[in-house]
């Protein structure tokens, strides 16, 4: 199987630009919901990222696990968001990687950092410090129930996308559908690329 070089590293780059534009929204987005609120509501926000991190797993899953042939037959009956699913099981390496790593490695990410943030506002409605004893105690038991229950909800959720593959991907299809039909934003294209006289040539 041959490697397009060139086309991996312009995709390389081009989600290394993503991850660093959506990095820097998540955190900016987190710290601000996070800025004056009690340490039990960020306990909800940290969970929120957690949740999220783990539903873009079992989506990416979803897509790997899938196969585009039923989203044909749906297609040809105009079953909305089928189009889409089909793109998305087409491209499933580069959606699944945009869903796992992307999102997922961000989420993990922006779950840490707002973990200590929470953390230490905890601590400090005890009375105590960030050099603290109980600071440290806190943070290596928080940060350990957040690292086990993304891996158990991310081992959890493979096998509900691995078994619901069709159904996820055609879910996802859907709400594409629906964005782009709504608010007119282009995420996927659904378009066949035509077929010109130079590449059945091969020139």
């Amino acid at each position: 199987m041959k490697i397009n070089i060139k086309k991996s590293i312009k995709w390389s780059l081009g989600i290394a630009v993503i991850t660093l534009v959506l990095a820097a929204l998540f955190s900016i987005i987190s710290n601000g919901l996070l800025s004056g609120l009690s340490w039990y509501a960020g306990v909800v926000i940290v969970l929120a990222i957690v949740i999220t991190g783990i539903c873009f797993d079992i989506i990416g899953v979803a897509a790997t696990a899938s196969d585009e042939k039923p989203f044909h037959a749906m297609a040809a009956d105009k079953v909305p968001g089928a189009k889409h699913a089909i793109m998305i099981a087409r491209n499933a390496d580069r959606f699944a990687s945009f869903c796992n790593d992307v999102i997922g490695d961000i989420s993990g990410v922006v779950s840490g950092t707002a973990s200590a943030v929470v953390v230490l506002d905890l601590v400090i409605s005890l009375g105590q410090g960030e050099g603290s004893f109980l600071y440290s105690l806190i943070s290596v038991i928080f940060a350990s129930l957040v690292a086990a229950l993304t891996v158990a909800g991310k081992a959890f959720g493979k096998t509900i996308a691995i078994s619901n593959a069709t159904k996820i991907i055609h879910y996802v299809g859907r709400l594409l559908y629906f964005f782009e039909t709504r608010f007119r934003v282009k995420i996927i294209n659904t378009k066949k690329k035509k077929v010109t006289n130079r590449n059945v040539k091969g020139e």
